[in-house]
C-alpha cells in the first residue's frame, strides 16, 4: 500500500501579495526600482539619476509655484483637414490620445509664477501623439510668445516631441516657420525665452522653437536632434559617435547651453530669470 507523506504549511509557504504597479524598471541602469521612490525624486531612477519621461501636467507642477497656472486656449483642438488614414483614422487617433491624456492636445501653455517671478510657460506632452507639431500645437505656442509679449514676461517652453505631425501634411511643416517668427518678436522686443529640452526633442520641433532660446536647457540623457541616428547612419554610410544627439554629446559641441536635472529645474530657471532680466548676481 502506497503512503503519502503530508508535510504541514508553514509561514515560507504563504506567497506574498504585492500590488500591481509598484515597482518599475530603469531603462538604463535596468534595475528593478520601488515606484513611490522613484515619484519621490521627481521620477528620476535613484540608482543611476536616469531620467523617466513624465506627462505635462506633473511637469508644470514641479516648475511652477502652487495654484498660479493659468492654462490659455485650452479648447483648442486639431480637425483632420486632410481625411488622413493609414492603419488608423487620424480623427481615430485624436481620439484615443484625448481620451488616454484628458487634454485636447499635445500642447499646454498658460501664464504661471516660478519662485514669485511672472512667465508664460509652454509644455509638450509626449504622451499626446508623441508631443507631435501639428496646426494647434503651432499655434499655441505662438500664442504663448505673444502672450509673454504682450505682457512683456520672460517665454518658458519644455520640449518633447517626435517632431511633426505627418496627419497633417504640409500644414504641420509651416508651422516650424510660424513658431520661429513668433519667438523673434520675442527676441527683437528683448523679452527671454528660455527652451528646456526633454528626451526626446526632435524632428521639427527641434529644428524650430525648441533649438532658438537665449538659453537652451536640456534634462540629462536627453535625445536631441532632427532625424534619428540610425536614418543618419543608413545616409552617410558610417557609424556615429558614442552618445551621439545625447544631451552630453550636444553640450560637448556647443549646441546646448547647460545640463540641468530635474531636481534642480526650478532653482536654475529661476536663477537664468535673473540674470536674463539684468537683477542677478554678477
Amino acid at each position: 500500500m502506497a503512503i503519502r507523506l503530508f508535510r504541514k504549511k508553514d509561514e515560507s509557504d504563504k506567497k506574498i501579495k504585492i500590488p500591481e504597479g509598484m515597482w518599475i524598471k530603469c531603462a538604463a541602469c535596468l534595475e528593478i526600482i520601488y515606484k513611490p521612490e522613484v515619484e519621490r525624486s521627481l521620477n528620476v531612477c535613484p540608482k543611476c539619476t536616469y531620467h523617466f519621461r513624465i506627462p505635462a501636467a506633473e511637469r508644470i507642477r514641479s516648475v511652477v509655484d502652487e495654484g498660479t497656472f493659468a492654462e490659455i486656449a485650452e479648447d483648442m483642438e486639431s480637425v483632420d483637414p486632410l481625411g488622413f488614414s493609414d492603419t488608423k483614422k487620424y480623427v481615430d487617433r485624436l481620439k484615443e490620445a484625448r481620451k488616454k491624456t484628458g487634454r485636447r492636445e499635445a500642447a499646454i501653455i498658460g501664464k504661471a509664477k516660478l519662485n514669485g517671478a511672472d512667465i508664460v510657460l509652454g509644455v509638450l506632452d509626449f504622451e499626446f501623439q508623441g508631443g507631435s507639431m501639428g496646426s494647434v500645437v503651432g499655434e499655441k505656442i505662438s500664442l504663448a510668445a505673444e502672450a509673454a509679449l504682450e505682457a512683456r514676461v520672460p517665454l518658458i517652453i519644455f520640449s518633447a516631441s517626435g517632431g511633426a505631425r505627418m496627419q497633417e501634411g504640409t500644414l504641420s511643416l509651416m508651422q516650424m516657420a510660424k513658431t520661429s517668427a513668433a519667438i523673434a518678436r520675442l527676441s527683437d522686443a528683448g523679452i527671454p525665452y528660455i527652451s528646456v529640452l526633454t528626451d526626446p526633442t526632435t524632428g521639427g520641433v527641434a529644428a524650430s522653437f525648441a533649438m532658438l532660446g537665449d538659453v537652451i536647457v536640456s534634462e540629462p540623457g536627453a535625445l536631441v536632434g532632427f532625424a534619428g541616428p540610425r536614418v543618419i547612419e543608413q545616409t552617410i554610410n558610417q557609424k556615429l559617435p558614442e552618445g551621439f544627439q545625447r544631451a552630453e554629446f550636444l553640450l560637448e559641441h556647443g549646441m546646448v547651453d547647460m545640463i540641468v536635472e530635474r531636481s534642480r529645474m526650478k532653482a536654475t530657471l529661476t536663477q537664468l530669470l535673473k540674470y536674463l532680466s539684468g537683477t542677478g548676481d554678477r
